[in-house]
Order: C-alpha cells, then sequence, then structure tokens
C-alpha cells in the first residue's frame, strides 16, 4: 500500500510538470495539441518519433522547443542526398603531436547528444539513413571496431516530407520499425492559422524555457514503466495487433486480402508503453479503452503495409487501423 500511495504522489507531481511543459510548447507551437501530445509521449517511453509533413508546417520548431523545455542537449543534422554516415557518427582523424608521433583521435559527430533531430531524413542515401539503426535501438554506435555508447537519455525525432515529392528516399522497413510512433503533421485550421500569424510576425516572439531536466525525463520513463495496465486493456492490445497479420487464423477477410505485411512485436511493445504515455499526460492512473483507439494509427500506421491491390482499389490504412480498432473493442465489450 505504501509503495502504491508513494506512485500515485509521484505521478500527481509528474503531472503538474508535463502540464507546465505542453504549455511551453504549444505557445511556440501553436494550435497541434495531439502532434504536441504524441511527440511528448514518444519521449515519455523512450522512444523515437517520425514527423511527417510537408515543408513550412513548423515540424523543425517543434523538436527546438522540445529540446529546450525538456532540458536536452540537442544537435540537428540536415539530411541531404551527399550526406555520408561518418557525418553523423563522427570519424577518426590522424593527428601529429609535438614530438612528432602519430595517433588516431576520434571526433565525436551529431548523434553524440540527447535529442538528435534528423531533419528532411528521407532526403538522404538509404546507405546514410541506415547509420541511425544501430544507435536508435542499442543507444550505441560501432566506429572502426569500438562501441560507444551515446549519452543517457537518447533519442531521435526526425522529420520527413511526403515521399511523392522530388528528390526523397523511401526509408527502409527495418529503420521505420525503429520509431516508436508516426506523427502526421497537418495543415492548420484558420483559426489556428491567425493565431500563428499574430504570434509569429510581429516585434516579440514567444520564448520556450526549460522545464524538466534529463534527469526528470529517466525518472519519468522509469515511473512510467511501473504504471499498471488491466488485464482487458493488454487483450485488446494483442487482439489489435494479431488481426492486422495477414497470416494470423483470426484475421478478418479483409486484412488478409488488403495487407501485404503487418505489425510485429515490437509494435505491440510499443502499443503497450504509449497507451500509458497518454494516461500519464491526461493525469490518469491507468489507460483505458480510449487510450488503445487513439495511439493505433500513430503506432501501427507505419508498422503495416497495404498490397497492391487494395492500393489499386483505393483503400486505406488509417481506414483499415479504424476498423481494426472497432473490432478489438467489440471483442473486449463481448468478453
Amino acid at each position: 500500500m505504501t509503495e502504491d500511495t508513494d506512485l500515485l504522489t509521484r505521478l500527481e507531481a509528474l503531472e503538474e510538470r508535463l502540464g507546465r511543459a505542453r504549455a511551453s510548447i504549444t505557445r511556440r507551437f501553436i494550435g497541434q495539441e495531439r502532434v504536441v501530445d504524441l511527440a511528448l509521449s514518444a519521449l515519455l517511453c523512450g522512444g523515437h518519433a517520425l514527423l511527417i509533413g510537408l515543408p513550412g508546417l513548423g515540424k523543425t520548431r517543434l523538436v527546438e522547443t522540445l529540446g529546450t523545455v525538456m532540458g536536452l542537449a540537442t544537435n540537428r543534422v540536415q539530411f541531404t542526398p551527399d550526406l555520408m554516415p561518418a557525418d553523423i557518427l563522427g570519424s577518426e582523424v590522424l593527428e601529429t603531436a609535438a614530438d612528432g608521433s602519430r595517433a588516431f583521435r576520434f571526433i565525436d559527430g551529431p548523434i553524440f547528444c540527447q535529442l538528435l533531430m534528423a531533419d528532411e531524413i528521407n532526403r538522404a542515401s538509404p546507405r546514410t539513413q541506415s547509420a541511425l539503426l544501430q544507435a536508435m535501438q542499442e543507444r550505441r554506435v560501432t566506429i572502426a571496431g569500438e562501441t560507444r555508447p551515446l549519452p543517457a537519455p537518447f533519442h531521435v525525432l526526425a522529420t520527413q516530407n511526403p515521399i511523392e515529392q522530388e528528390g526523397t528516399y523511401p526509408l527502409p522497413e527495418a529503420q521505420l520499425d525503429r520509431f516508436l510512433v508516426q506523427i502526421d503533421v497537418p495543415y492548420p485550421d484558420r483559426d489556428t492559422e491567425r493565431a500563428i500569424l499574430l504570434a509569429t510576425t510581429g516585434a516579440e516572439e514567444e520564448e520556450a524555457h526549460e522545464v524538466l531536466s534529463p534527469e526528470d525525463l529517466i525518472a519519468a520513463q522509469a515511473m512510467l514503466r511501473r504504471m499498471p495496465v488491466g488485464e482487458r486493456i493488454v487483450e485488446m492490445i494483442l487482439d489489435l495487433v494479431r488481426n492486422a497479420r495477414p497470416e494470423e487464423p483470426s484475421a478478418q477477410d479483409a486484412v488478409r486480402a488488403s495487407v501485404a505485411w503487418g505489425p510485429g512485436p515490437r509494435a505491440a511493445q510499443a502499443l503497450m508503453l504509449t497507451v500509458r504515455a497518454r494516461a500519464m499526460l491526461q493525469g490518469r492512473l491507468a489507460p483505458d479503452a480510449s487510450d488503445v483507439a487513439a495511439m493505433a494509427q500513430p503506432v501501427l500506421g507505419h508498422r503495416m503495409a497495404l498490397n497492391f491491390a487494395a492500393r489499386a482499389r483505393g483503400e486505406s490504412l488509417p481506414a483499415l487501423i479504424a476498423r481494426l480498432v472497432e473490432d478489438a473493442t467489440q471483442m473486449q465489450a463481448a468478453a
């Protein structure tokens, strides 16, 4: 009982600080509360996020603001077609000392930070994109035969332009799976765009301020993993993820006819964490079915794909995921 009371007290204190952090972010990134909450959820889960949207929608501004508010050492890499892996990871240089002796010295690349902003990640070649794979999964990199740990916490927030644009390379499935969530950044509505105009074109502009420290974030990540998840929510997550696989015996005919490949166990792990994060951001002590429904698209959308026939029929992945959520909700209601 004492442990439960202590967890409750700490969750309530964290809720207040997260509320201040969200307020500080939304003063600079106006009118996109869902995008902000998804980005904060990724950090609270200790994961990485992929922000997708057209240029000029504030993706870079959001990442910069997050780094400031969360107190994270932030580096930015502008991905271009000529970017090389060493430009991200670092490299060894041969130096000559005063006595004439020579030795190699490693120069850290920008990846040695707490928050890496990979700007327009799909404009770099697949070889350069793959340089992030080990770092995102293992929080370390191997260079010249030596493994070097990355700072803690370590997060990658990548921005991506729609793949239909000129000069873009699709991210490989293995790298997409490393992103905890995919965050679609839409156009703002008229009132929001009016607020953006007034807030960003005047003589003064709202500044972001540090609200949490890296140590606070690490403590919050540990606390999130202690948050209880009810058995019905666990079963709902399993139903949702497993029924999205066309090979699964319980999959609906629509999934078998439309899905080329479905989400793996990492998707279930991501959903288990992100539903906790959403509950935490809303000041609740445990996630419910609404959290699973809200996080399904950001977690599953980049971990499955429609086959050619489904695309030719004009089907969409968000609509399919929405049907899967509805089916999982009904299954749990009937249980």
